[in-house]
Formats: structure tokens, C-alpha cells, sequence
């Protein structure tokens, strides 16, 4: 098995080839750019203590990765698994944390699944299509954005709705007969701008058992809606909408052997995400204020064609949310605060072992936040939250957290630190479910980083390097001496994240990340204290580099390399190492029409991120994007 150095190696060896000449124009975020995750409100990169990465659309379009989840993964300190091919249960860790411990947003409404057991989010079923931007906030972010935000906090932005007519369409075929149409159009009528778009996937797929034989095939439908209307000078409407429908060949434990193998089981899920707000601006937009309904549902359907009944589980999770934001400029400083009423219910029938049995419940939490931010001098940047939660359950929880972020040179040098505190509510399944106990208590977690941004020969090289450590409490796992869900584990981790990006010119652009994560069981009455967390690589390094010929051409590579790790809290099942290497390249042929193609997975690597699940081998596509 390789190791960690020769593979890091390998991949160095092999990227010059496959660079020159090599990829684009896009660029990540510079320190100008502007996010919205880190504070809730627009706010510049170099002003901003917290450890942030923002994938822009123009990036986005140049990787032409299509699951979110492959394009995630080249962030630092983000790794994922998944439970073979497209469409199966995809899960996102950041920074060692467990994946329901990561906040998943689209357009600022939670995703996360009420009915899912430990009310995580399955990233199967996003695609990187119609997005303006991708921001990943590392450490816990509880103040600003409430339960689960231990690991961190994914913000996905839609394109945001033009004042002229856009139409944008792509469509692309490749191996495993994956075929994929997206299409999308902007503009304005009246007062109202309008942005929406809709997209569909399909693929034969792979065998989900690393074992099987039969492929086990993928469709989705997915489309989105942005509007904003301006009633008056002060006041504005956004109206938001997501939807995915999807279809996805799973496999199982069949008898005799009730080991992972082929099966003719299938999962349909649908998840429909609406958002209505009224803005409005007061004292020349020195007080803003934003007023918000949201909702989130998310259904699941299993399905067994072997069993009595077909159908043996039918889950519906459901948020629904209501909000008031307020922003105010007080001369140095800007205060950031809020209220938020959150219901989560679910309801699943199973019929696993014998007659359906229905399940129901609900819980609510009652959250207020404030958070300041003051520029005391020019390049000081200094900032401080608390939130307060109250579960009709557990009870109440308190966060706290605290940034900061100083530039003396205008940019080119920015230190950075931040302290946060998360929880995360017990999940509904925890508390009511089968094996549930309702005196859970919230999972809590505090962590802290502190790094350095340093710009060198202008623009052209900028370095940055952050370390960081998460302690969690109160983690919630099953008692095998009460057979029912306990606070009965504790976790840290620790690392260092280091980043490079070279740019000697507008046509080139080199990345480079290098993250390690030691993350470990800490409960000491554990028999597994002190061993690794099950998944989670201790070490990754992502590569890419892009460069746009002077004809038009582009071309670019990904490399990415995952140490090994285990599959298994007991560290006894391994998994090994890997290096994946992505080839692409576009050529426009007019202002409008652009061909592109790539091969993903370059050198057939065989490897898995669960044992005994299989992954997807070399595959090229090819394809064409319009924009008008």
C-alpha cells in the first residue's frame, strides 16, 4: 500500500504533464471578495476572523464537477463518503466533526432532514447546477446559525436574478451512460427580477456492493426559483424555491449469507425547499431589517421488491421556520441580531419486521442572537456573538464566539483568529424514536483557530496556514447496556490547514491544499479512547491547476489524495489510501457556444470510502454549455 509521502509524491510527479499546458480564468475568493455565512451579512473576506473558503461560478464552471459533494472535497478540512455511486448516502465532514454536525444551506435555509436518525443531511441529490457560489464556514458557528453547526456551515447561493434576459443551457453524456441537461434563465418584468432553472440527470451506474455485478442505476430532476420584487424605494420581496425528485438502485444483505451484495431494493426521495422575505431598509439603509418564512420537507421511500410489503419505509421530515433579521451601522460598529422560531416534526412507517408501524413526532426551538462587529483602527476588525436556545425538550443552551482579524498592510498580510461554541439538538429519532430517550442532552462542542494569510509579488502568491482544535461533549451514541440513545461520548480534534495559490498571470492559476485532521475518541469509560473517529482521514491534499490558451482553449487538472483510515470506531476494518487525478479542458467555439469534455478518476483508481461499497472508475464526458 502506498504511503502517504509516495503518493503525495506521485501526484506532484505526474501534474506537471498534466498541466502544460493547462487552465482558466477563474479565480477563488481574494481578499476583497465579498461572504455572507461568516457574519449573515455581506461582509469583506479581510474582514472576517473566521476560516472561510468560497467557491465562486466561475470556478465552479471551469471544474465542471457536477455532484457538490467532488467539489466540496478539494476544500480544506473537508472530506466525504459515500455509499457507492451517484445518488447513494452521501455524507460531508468538516474538520473531523460527524457529517450531522454540518449545517447544509441553500439560499440560507436549512436542509437538514427532521426524520433522518440523527437529523443529518444526505448531499446525495445536490448538484453543482445554476449555483453563483459555494462559502464552507469551518468550526463550530452555533451563535449565527443554531443547531448543528459544530463541524461548520455549507452556504449554497443560486445565481441571483439579472435586470437583462439570460438563457443558459448545457448538456453532456459520458460513461456508465450518464447523461445530464441543465438550462436556467434570468431577467427582469416589471419590478420583479426572476432567476430560475431546472436540470436532470441520468446514469446506469455502478454496482453499490463493491462485490456485485448488476449495475444500480440513478435519475434525478431537480429545479430551482429566485425572485426579487421591489414594491417601494425601501421594501423588497424575495420569493425562493427548490425541488429534487430522485430515483436511485441500492443493494443489501441478502440471505443466505446477509452480506452486502446484489438486491433489487431502490430508494425515491423528493425534497422541496420554500422561502418567502420582506426587506426593508430604513435610515438610508443604515437599518435593515428582514422578516422570513421558510420551509423544508424532505421524503424518503423504501422499497423491496423481495419483501412483503414492497415498500417497507416511508419516512417525512419536515422544518418550518420563521425569522426576523436585523442589521444596524453604529459608526465603528455593526450589530448583527435576530430571532428565530424553528418546528421539526417527522413521521415514518416501517414495516421492516412485520406489520407497519407508524411513528410520530415533534419538537420546537425558540432562538435570539446577537452578534457585533466593530473596526476599531484602520485594519482591526474585532467581533463577538451569543445566542440563546430554548428546546421544548432538553431545555435551553447558550453560545458564545468571538473573532478577530487584522491586516497592517492593507491585504497583503491578514492574521486571523476566532473562538466558537456549537451544539446540536438531540435529532427527533434520538428522542422519540424506537431506541429514543427524551432526557438527552444537546451535543456541545467549543473550538478556536488562528492563521495567517500572506500575499507575496503583488497578487501572484498568496499563502495561508490555520490551525485549529475542537473539544465535543454530550455525543450522543447508543448504549448497548440500555439499548436506547445516551450522552455517553466525548471527541477531539486537531489540525492544520495549509493553502497555496499562484497566479503569475491572468491565464494561469495553480492551487494547492494540505490538511490534517487528528480526530479521536476521548471518552475515557470508552474500550475504543483514543482511537481514530471512524472515516476520517487524518490527511488529504487537494492539487489543481488551470490555463487558458492564447486561442481560447482551456485546459486543467484536480488532484487529490485521502490517507487512509478506518471503517470502524474500533480502528480493526481499514481504509486504504487513494489518489484520484481529473483531467478537463473548453473551447469556445463562439461568444455562445462552448465545447468542453474531461476524464474524471484518470487512472482507474479502485478504492472506497465505506467498506464493501464500490466507486466509480475512469469515466470521460463530453459536452456543450449556450449562453445567450
Amino acid at each position: 500500500m502506498r504511503t502517504f509521502t509516495t503518493s503525495l509524491i506521485t501526484a506532484l510527479a505526474i501534474f506537471p504533464g498534466t498541466l502544460l499546458p493547462a487552465a482558466a480564468q477563474a479565480e477563488e475568493a481574494d481578499a476583497d471578495s465579498i461572504v455572507v455565512t461568516a457574519t449573515r451579512t455581506e461582509t469583506k473576506l479581510s474582514e472576517v476572523g473566521k476560516s472561510i473558503s468560497v467557491i465562486d461560478a466561475a470556478t465552479i464552471e471551469q471544474r465542471q464537477t457536477v455532484p457538490l459533494a467532488d467539489l466540496l472535497r478539494t476544500l480544506p478540512g473537508v472530506t466525504i463518503q459515500r455509499n457507492g455511486g451517484l445518488g447513494t448516502v452521501t455524507s460531508v465532514f468538516i474538520r473531523g466533526a460527524q457529517s450531522d454536525q454540518t449545517v447544509a444551506l441553500i439560499d440560507g435555509v436549512k436542509l437538514n432532514d427532521p426524520s433522518a436518525p440523527g437529523g443529518g443531511f444526505n448531499f446525495a441529490d445536490l448538484l453543482t447546477d445554476n449555483l453563483e457560489r459555494i462559502e464552507v464556514l469551518r468550526g463550530p458557528q452555533s451563535v449565527l446559525w443554531g443547531s448543528q453547526a459544530i463541524g461548520g456551515v455549507i452556504n449554497l447561493i443560486t445565481r441571483e436574478p439579472t435586470d437583462r434576459f439570460e438563457v443558459r443551457a448545457t448538456g453532456e453524456y459520458g460513461r456508465y451512460e450518464t447523461g445530464r441537461l441543465s438550462g436556467a434563465v434570468s431577467g427582469k418584468v416589471g419590478p420583479t427580477a426572476i432567476s430560475a432553472g431546472a436540470g436532470y440527470l441520468t446514469t446506469d451506474g455502478i454496482s453499490v456492493a463493491d462485490s456485485g455485478t448488476e449495475k444500480d442505476g440513478y435519475h434525478l430532476f431537480g429545479a430551482h426559483l429566485k425572485t426579487t420584487t421591489e414594491l417601494t424605494e425601501q421594501l423588497s420581496l424575495d420569493l425562493r424555491g427548490f425541488y429534487t425528485k430522485s430515483k436511485v438502485d441500492l443493494d443489501g444483505f441478502p440471505a443466505p449469507s446477509f452480506t452486502l451484495g446484489d438486491t433489487d431494493e431502490y430508494q425515491r426521495q423528493q425534497q422541496i425547499v420554500g422561502y418567502a422575505g420582506l426587506n426593508a431598509n430604513l435610515f438610508d439603509g443604515r437599518f435593515r431589517n428582514r422578516f422570513a418564512a421558510a420551509i423544508t420537507r424532505i421524503d424518503r421511500d423504501s422499497y423491496d421488491p423481495a419483501a412483503v410489503p414492497v415498500k417497507n419505509f416511508d419516512a417525512r421530515g419536515r422544518n418550518l421556520r420563521f425569522e426576523y433579521q436585523g442589521v444596524a451601522e453604529l459608526g465603528i460598529v455593526r450589530a448583527t441580531f435576530g430571532a428565530e422560531h424553528q418546528e421539526e416534526k417527522l413521521r415514518t412507517i416501517s414495516a421492516y419486521f412485520g406489520p407497519p408501524v407508524t411513528a410520530r413526532a415533534k419538537a420546537n426551538i425558540d432562538s435570539a442572537y446577537l452578534d457585533l462587529h466593530a473596526r476599531p483602527i484602520e485594519g482591526l476588525n474585532l467581533g463577538a456573538g451569543v445566542r440563546y436556545d430554548d428546546h421544548s425538550q432538553f431545555g435551553d443552551a447558550t453560545t458564545l464566539s468571538a473573532d478577530l482579524a487584522y491586516t497592517p498592510n492593507a491585504g497583503s498580510t491578514i492574521f486571523r483568529a476566532s473562538y466558537g461554541e456549537g451544539f446540536k439538538a438531540p435529532s427527533l429519532y434520538q428522542l422519540y424514536g424506537d431506541y429514543g430517550f427524551r432526557d438527552l442532552r444537546p451535543e456541545k462542542a467549543k473550538g478556536w483557530d488562528a492563521g495567517i494569510a500572506q500575499k507575496l509579488i503583488g497578487d501572484a502568491v498568496e499563502l495561508r496556514a490555520t490551525w485549529f482544535q475542537r473539544n465535543t461533549t454530550n455525543l450522543i451514541d447508543f448504549d448497548l447496556g440500555t439499548f436506547t440513545y445516551a450522552n455517553i461520548a466525548r471527541a477531539r480534534a486537531r489540525g492544520v490547514e495549509a493553502e497555496l495559490r499562484i497566479a503569475p498571470t491572468s491565464e494561469l492559476l495553480f492551487t494547492a491544499n494540505y490538511s490534517f485532521t487528528n480526530a479521536r475518541n476521548r471518552e475515557r469509560t470508552d474500550p475504543n479512547f483514543g482511537r481514530q473517529l471512524a472515516r476520517r482521514p487524518r490527511q488529504t491534499v487537494n492539487v489543481t491547476g488551470d490555463y487558458r490558451w492564447p486561442f481560447g482553449l482551456t485546459t486543467g487538472a484536480t488532484i487529490t489524495h485521502v490517507s487512509r483510515s478506518f471503517d470502524d470506531p474500533a480502528n480493526s476494518k481499514r481504509l486504504g489510501d487513494y489518489v484520484l487525478v481529473d483531467l478537463r479542458a473548453a473551447l469556445p467555439l463562439t461568444d455562445a457556444i462552448e465545447l468542453y469534455g474531461r476524464v474524471e478518476n484518470l487512472f482507474n483508481e479502485r478504492y472506497q470510502t465505506a467498506v464493501g461499497y464500490g466507486q466509480l472508475g475512469r469515466a470521460a464526458t463530453a459536452g456543450i454549455r449556450f449562453r445567450y
